[in-house]
């Protein structure tokens, strides 16, 4: 059984930093890109970043291109979001995700193929 879990939400103030991190098992973690998406209240959930399986390409949103930095730990089966430079428009519940492919949908990084979802982690930036 797959199992998708994403840790290190909370609440943060505007300028301040989170890292969020996501372990993945039962599943082959170097065999998949893996991404991190987010949704706000009340709007659908869009792409933040993904990164292939060996760290060789990675996609950024451009709301977070710049202050965002996603990373892998095949070894440790771990995929990681360092968040800086916070702004309250990014308050939503993240997501990590595990798929085939990763591409640009319009100007937001996706996943492709059998897509397996983590059950998400608040983050709350304050003003």
């Amino acid at each position: 059984q797959v199992q998708v879990v994403e840790s290190g939400g909370g609440l943060v103030q505007a300028g301040g930093s989170l890292k969020l991190s996501c372990t993945a098992s039962g599943l082959t973690f170097d065999d998949y890109a893996m991404g991190w998406f987010r949704q706000a209240p009340g709007k659908e959930r869009e792409g933040v970043s993904t990164i292939t399986w060996n760290s060789g390409k990675i996609l950024y949103a451009d709301s977070v291109s710049g202050r965002f930095t996603i990373a892998r730990d095949n070894a440790k089966k771990t995929l990681y979001l360092q968040m800086n430079s916070l702004k309250p428009e990014d308050t939503a519940t993240y997501y990590c995700a595990a798929g085939s492919i990763q591409y640009y949908s319009g100007h937001y990084p996706a996943l492709g193929g059998r897509i397996y979802w983590g059950q998400g982690t608040q983050v709350t930036v304050s003003s």
